[in-house]
């Protein structure tokens, strides 16, 4: 599914056969979970790929590295280069690029003495889908923010992630809902959330959730469309009485929400703002931008 014999990625300044790549099994990455990604999407434009907003997942990849004590010494500008040249070798244009720094050997719990930095890309859809998400409030909360740096995209964090999923799925729902470890609402396990009530937009705070790019984005967009919004500490009962609500991110993009615990929200997505979101999410990140090029 996400490569073949053919498939290459860039590998520590080098671009390499997938195939043929390998690792270390003591990677403290592999061990631990000690190590930062990030997920980024590529979109087909009538000026050729443009990769959405590259230069902010990259500053951010370095920031998490710094967050947690891995060294960085890659070169934002190229990264963001050499993602383009990835596409290209790999024929790739709608597509999804995972950047991975990982670690060397090392058993103990000390910081890492040298780093590796992988890119890889393939075709990938919307990843949860195109149809409104069915969602089941998870038994499993986000961390506390001061046990792990909450803003920081690290591996290890995201087992928090498949826990949640996967109890929900395995409930008979599409995806979860987790709360903070105060009880107010937080995020899906790989997506932030935004709900609607009386034409204004609701969206947890910053502090007990990961700071998402598309969050951003769709935040400059509601900005754009005149729409008021709101960032606050709220509650599940808050999410029940509100008209409309979805998930954003890199890899779901924008993507409705029919209900919670079966319970349906009142307002038809074709009538919602998260669906006028939904529509200028899609227009931006597939219109042309000169200054988003292999040589730029």
């Amino acid at each position: 599914m996400y490569y073949n014999n053919k498939t290459v990625i860039y590998r520590d300044g080098k671009f390499v056969k997938a195939s043929e790549s390998t690792t270390d099994l003591y990677s403290q990455t592999m061990h631990y979970g000690y190590g930062v990604f990030e997920g980024i999407r590529a979109y087909a434009t009538d000026n050729g790929t443009r990769v959405f907003k590259s230069k902010a997942h990259y500053e951010r990849l370095k920031k998490s590295s710094e967050l947690v004590n891995i060294p960085f010494d890659f070169d934002v500008q190229e990264l963001v280069d050499v993602t383009y040249e990835l596409l290209e070798r790999n024929n790739l244009t709608d597509a999804y690029v995972r950047p991975l720094v990982f670690c060397d050997p090392n058993m103990s719990l000390s910081r890492p003495n040298k780093v590796s930095i992988m890119l890889c890309a393939w075709e990938w859809g919307a990843y949860l889908g195109d149809k409104q998400l069915r969602l089941s409030v998870s038994s499993f909360c986000r961390p506390h923010p001061r046990s792990i740096k909450i803003e920081a995209k690290v591996c290890g964090h995201y087992v928090n992630s498949i826990l949640a999923t996967n109890e929900a799925k395995d409930k008979g729902f599409d995806e979860a809902l987790l709360l903070d470890s105060d009880g107010y609402l937080a995020e899906g396990p790989g997506a932030n959330l935004f709900f609607e009530k009386d034409g204004v937009l609701y969206t947890p705070q910053l502090g007990n959730i990961l700071p998402g790019i598309t969050r951003a984005t769709v935040l400059e967009l509601a900005e754009e469309l005149g729409l008021k919004v709101k960032q606050g500490l709220y509650t599940l009962k808050d999410l029940e009485v509100a008209d409309s609500a979805f998930y954003c991110g890199t890899a779901a993009e924008v993507i409705g929400i029919e209900s919670v615990d079966a319970v349906t929200f009142p307002k038809a997505w074709q009538d919602t703002l998260g669906k006028q979101l939904q529509d200028a999410y899609s227009k931006l990140v597939r219109t042309s931008e000169p200054t988003l090029s292999p040589t730029h």
